[in-house]
C-alpha cells in the first residue's frame, strides 16, 4: 500500500504523539480530579460547569484532535487543510458559546484573568489554526508552526484552566460560596 502522507507532515510525527497524548493523559486526569472533588463540596450549578469545566477538556481535546488530524495519513494537503478548518472554525463558534455562557452564568463572577485564559486565549489559537489550515494550501512551512502552535497552546490552556479550576475548587471547599468556578 502507498504511503499517503504529505512528506512535509512526517517530521512532525514526534511532535504530534507528544501533544496528543498529553492531550488525552490530561483529559482522563481531569475527570479523576473532578470526580473526587465532588465528594468534597456541594454541587456546581451546571451553568458554571459549561462556562468553566467544560471548555478545558474540549481544549484539551481540541489537541488531541488536531495531533490525530496531522498525524493521519491524508491523500493530499488539501484534505488535511479542510479537516483542520472545520476544527478551528468549529474552534471559533465553540469560543462564542463559551464566552456567552461565562456571561450568563451566576455561579462565580470571573475576573479578567478568567476572560484572557478561559475566552479570549482559546478564540486566538481557533482562528490561528484556521487561518494555519487556509495556509496549508500554499504556505506549507508558515502553516504547519500555525497548526503546532495552535496545537500545544490548547493543550497549556486546558492545563492552565484545569489547575485554575481544580485550585479554585479545593481552596474554596466548604465555603458557603456563591462563586464556584
Amino acid at each position: 500500500m502507498a504511503d499517503l502522507a504529505d512528506p512535509r507532515l512526517s517530521a512532525w510525527q514526534t511532535y504530534y504523539e507528544i501533544v496528543g497524548s498529553s492531550g488525552g493523559a490530561l483529559i482522563g486526569i481531569q475527570f479523576v480530579v473532578i470526580t473526587l472533588i465532588a465528594y468534597m463540596r456541594r454541587a456546581t450549578p451546571a451553568e458554571t460547569v459549561g462556562a468553566f469545566g467544560t471548555p478545558t477538556v474540549m481544549h484539551l481535546a481540541g489537541a488531541l484532535f488536531v495531533s490525530a488530524i496531522m498525524s493521519a495519513p491524508w491523500p493530499s494537503l488539501f484534505a488535511t487543510s479542510v479537516a483542520l478548518g472545520v476544527c478551528g472554525v468549529g474552534g471559533v463558534v465553540y469560543s462564542a458559546i463559551v464566552i456567552r455562557r461565562a456571561r450568563r452564568q451566576t455561579g462565580y463572577q470571573p475576573v479578567w484573568q478568567d476572560w484572557l485564559w478561559f475566552a479570549i486565549l482559546p478564540l486566538i489559537v481557533y482562528a490561528m489554526l484556521a487561518v494555519g489550515a487556509v495556509l496549508l494550501r500554499g504556505a506549507v512551512p508558515t502553516a504547519l508552526f500555525l497548526i503546532a502552535g495552535s496545537a500545544v497552546a490548547m493543550l497549556l490552556i486546558g492545563i492552565h484552566n484545569a489547575w485554575d479550576t481544580v485550585t479554585h475548587l479545593v481552596t474554596t471547599a466548604g465555603e458557603d460560596e456563591t462563586d464556584v468556578k
